[in-house]
């Protein structure tokens, strides 16, 4: 993951706050692609992806109040998952398997990964795909993308699969995208600075 400096010099790039700048610039490439799409199918159809429908846009949003849902969902989600890592042998193993992937990160890089993907992978999974597929089926989705073929990380699909159906839910519930991004991004944020300190 790390090459030598001296047979590929451009290839690493270590910075004083964090890990490899190329691998984070990649990451919201793909997540700004993403989010594209959700743009570029939101004007296809002449349909918000923030609104779960027409109802819900001409309702609007409690902004507080579905800020505060997210977050409580992600504390949650949070403490939950600080239980399965600290007091499972699979559960280690996962997140050492994720630590790996994710590698050694500074505070700033997890908090703009998290926004990135929160926004994005909600704008497309919830935004796009709930309303076209349904809450089941869109939720099936995003737990099939974040299968990766290691055995230690077949425990994360079937936790990516739970947290579909809850941030799927939180968009039915509350009409809009606030508390699945809320979530979204609060999770992805404390666990990716937690794998980094628990296990770099």
């Amino acid at each position: 993951m790390h090459p030598e400096t001296e047979e590929n010099p451009e290839v690493q790039v270590s910075p004083p706050g964090g890990g490899d700048v190329p691998i984070v610039k990649l990451a919201l490439c793909f997540y700004g692609a993403i989010f594209a799409v959700a743009l570029a199918w939101s004007a296809f159809s002449g349909r918000s992806i923030f609104y779960a429908s027409l109802a819900a846009a001409e309702e609007g949003i409690a902004p507080l109040l579905d800020t505060a849902l997210g977050l409580a969902v992600a504390v949650a989600t949070i403490g939950l998952s600080r239980q399965i890592t600290e007091r499972t042998k699979w559960g280690d193993a996962m997140g050492r398997a994720l630590a790996e992937l994710v590698g050694k990160r500074s505070l700033r890089e997890c908090v703009v990964l998290a926004v990135a993907s929160g926004v994005a992978e909600e704008a497309f999974f919830r935004g796009v795909l709930q309303p076209a597929l349904g809450w089941l089926l869109a939720s099936l989705l995003f737990g099939l993308v974040h299968f990766v073929p290691k055995r230690e990380l077949l425990p994360w699909t079937g936790f990516a699969l739970a947290a579909g159906l809850v941030l799927g839910a939180l968009f039915e519930s509350t009409g809009n995208l606030v508390a699945p991004i809320a979530a979204h991004v609060g999770i992805n944020a404390v666990n990716l600075r937690r794998l980094v300190v628990r296990y770099g």
